[in-house]
């Protein structure tokens, strides 16, 4: 079903901030999924496969200038596109 020659390649850390220098658009074009210690996870707001680290949203709270805050997991991190 999907193509993946025409797929742009994932790359090693990426965030879904656009504010971030780690922010890639073309990959947001397409759907990607992130399996941390071998679970699907919905909620990842950055990953980094090398150091082996994904960062959540912790609830509600939110720092001083209105961002939410993030919390690092660290584990095995797969990305792929689905």
């Amino acid at each position: 079903m999907n193509d993946t020659t025409t797929l742009p390649p994932l790359p090693d850390r990426l965030s879904i901030d656009p504010s971030s220098p780690f922010h890639d658009a073309k990959v947001f074009e397409h759907d990607i999924g992130i399996r941390f210690n071998d679970k699907e996870r919905t909620d990842v707001d950055e990953y980094c496969l090398s150091e082996g680290w994904i960062k959540v949203t912790a609830g509600k709270t939110v720092d001083r200038k209105g961002k939410p805050m993030l919390l690092k997991l660290k584990g095995k991190v797969e990305a792929f596109y689905k």
